[in-house]
């Protein structure tokens, strides 16, 4: 078989994204990731007052958005030089944990489970079997034999009534699945328990944000002035019911969360052995206990890992010209200097240049452009960001309760090291920062609470509402770790308005189509990594790996014709 596989879109992400494998039998050769929709957030900016720069770039994305408020927010703060005070820090590090563990914990269930899981399978399921197989893993209180026959019995009224439609975008019965009936039937449970779950643990944002999606921030600090006595600020009840939504998240992360990552990853320990990527690891570094200027009190360090070589970190400048740039050789834009060079986001571009065939079309024009998303590079070269950078930075600097996680799943799945370097290790690292990062939230608000009975209850400085004072130009760089990998935004001010405007995403890192040399990026690099297709017209093993780095393109829709038909399927070439 030499056809090319074409999956448009890949479901169960946020945003539009077509992957395109060539075969060599039943191996994929080469592949190519096209982001399908066009960005342009950059273009509104220009213009506008800096400080409502937040509320436009939250806009860049349905599901990221409280982290593009930050990045926005940091961007106009550094540009001016200014910190803000200790406890809009630590609530902004609590809403960014927040963001990390409600985000990977709907991931992992909703998004990516389903790669792993046949839902179907769960009606052959023992229920006594499925409560002692839950049992042994932890003592999450639901796991008895009446609960798991109600949940087969909730599985079972869904098939037959044709239901399964929040299960969609699977292939049932696939020979790639491994689970036993018995843990499919505990995940698919674990799976509408999450559902509920996260309406609560959203309510954070809420509190200190004032609505979710799309909280409020504020440059010069956070929107959420603290008074015990009042009814209309963060008071002593407020502050309880954090503390409430905090213990939630440890919870269901310490008792099902991991347990279910560990029990899983068991029956697919094939799959440490596949999808690397490029081997390169960016992160920029985020949730200081001292402010942005400081890097020595981040909890994730900044640093690039290059070659998988864990011994030697190099350093990020954001700022330095020749570090970080944007290729557009295989991109729908054009440069006013040509198509071949890298431009720093400082200085850089967006100009539309759609250049490429009319849908619908039988495949992409590898040779030229083929996708909205740019190619980042550090130092050219390729990067990939997210869970697996961090966790591997972490572990590299030798922090404790991460290497201790690590060592844990290492051992008890029985697999080499190498394999962190994979779809497996990717799926692993986001379930164990998730676990760092919950237990952190509880150290960050026990400090809001020591500085608040010292008498400290500032959030916000005023100084930068008073735009009199600015310089007559000005740059910074926000940035921060999303829950998807390095995210930061480039601004540039002129006369008070936003003269420039870039952001790099996370799925720009990793998403991004071959540059100027020729190189892949993760995504594509990851997919020529030992990937065997079983069935190219039910391409799971695609899904699998391009879902591990939790693709979020831009806002994700669904392509129907007016009776209600998917237009877009799996196509073999």
């Amino acid at each position: 078989m030499n056809e090319r596989v074409v999956v448009d879109p890949i479901t169960r992400i946020e945003g539009h994204l077509r992957i395109e494998a060539q075969m060599d039998d039943d191996r994929i050769a080469q592949a190519w990731s096209s982001g399908t929709m066009v960005r342009g957030i950059e273009i509104i900016l220009r213009g506008r007052d800096p400080r409502d720069a937040w509320a436009f770039a939250q806009r860049i994305c349905g599901v990221c958005t409280l982290v593009h408020g930050i990045a926005s927010v940091r961007a106009v703060e550094n540009a001016l030089d200014y910190e803000i005070p200790a406890n809009a820090q630590l609530i902004r590090n609590l809403m960014i944990a927040a963001q990390y563990v409600h985000d990977h914990v709907m991931h992992f269930y909703h998004l990516h489970a389903l790669d792993w899981v046949d839902v179907v399978s769960g009606l052959d399921a023992d229920p006594a079997a499925t409560a002692e197989l839950a049992q042994s893993l932890s003592n999450w209180p639901k796991s008895s034999p009446g609960y798991f026959s109600d949940m087969k019995k909730k599985l079972k009224n869904f098939v037959e009534a044709g239901q399964l439609g929040i299960f969609a975008k699977a292939y049932w019965g696939h020979p790639a699945y491994k689970l036993p009936p018995e843990a499919n039937l505990m995940a698919v449970s674990h799976y509408l328990e999450a559902l509920s779950w996260q309406r609560d643990v959203a309510r954070l944002h809420a509190i200190f944000g004032g609505k979710n999606p799309h909280p409020n921030f504020l440059v010069g600090g956070v929107p959420s002035p603290i008074d015990l006595n009042s009814d209309s600020a963060i008071n002593a009840k407020r502050l309880s019911q954090v503390q409430d939504i905090i213990r939630k998240m440890q919870e269901f992360v310490d008792q099902v969360y991991v347990p279910d990552t560990l029990a899983i990853a068991g029956f697919y320990k094939d799959w440490g052995g596949r999808g690397e990527g490029v081997g390169n690891f960016l992160t920029y570094g985020d949730f200081p206990e001292k402010g942005m200027s400081d890097p020595s009190s981040y909890l994730i360090p900044s640093g690039v890992i290059l070659n998988r070589d864990l011994s030697t970190i190099h350093d990020v400048d954001m700022n330095a010209a020749d570090q970080i740039q944007e290729y557009v050789a295989h991109s729908w834009y054009k440069y006013s200097g040509g198509k071949e060079q890298g431009l720093h986001p400082y200085d850089g571009e967006t100009e539309l240049n759609y250049t490429g065939p009319k849908p619908p079309y039988e495949h992409l024009d590898v040779e030229q452009s083929y996708s909205w998303l740019k190619s980042p590079r550090w130092k050219g070269q390729p990067m990939e960001v997210g869970p697996l950078a961090r966790v591997l930075m972490l572990y590299a600097k030798g922090h404790e309760q991460t290497q201790e996680l690590v060592g844990h799943t290492l051992k008890t799945l029985d697999i080499p090291v190498e394999a962190l370097f994979s779809t497996l290790g990717r799926t692993a690292a986001r379930t164990l920062e998730t676990k760092i990062i919950a237990d952190n939230m509880q150290v960050w608000f026990d400090n809001l609470i020591a500085n608040i009975k010292a008498g400290d209850t500032r959030t916000f400085n005023e100084v930068l509402w008073e735009p009199s004072t600015w310089p007559g130009q000005a740059r910074g760089v926000g940035f921060m770790e999303a829950p998807r990998g390095a995210l930061a935004h480039w601004i540039v001010i002129e006369n008070q308005k936003i003269a420039n405007y870039q952001a790099v995403v996370p799925s720009t890192w990793n998403a991004g189509p071959r540059d100027t040399e020729g190189q892949p990026g993760p995504y594509e690099a990851a997919l020529e990594d030992n990937h065997v297709l079983h069935d190219p017209e039910q391409p799971v093993e695609i899904l699998r790996t391009i879902h591990s780095f939790d693709p979020c393109i831009a806002c994700a829709v669904h392509v129907t014709d007016p009776n209600g038909e998917e237009l877009v399927k799996v196509k073999v070439r």
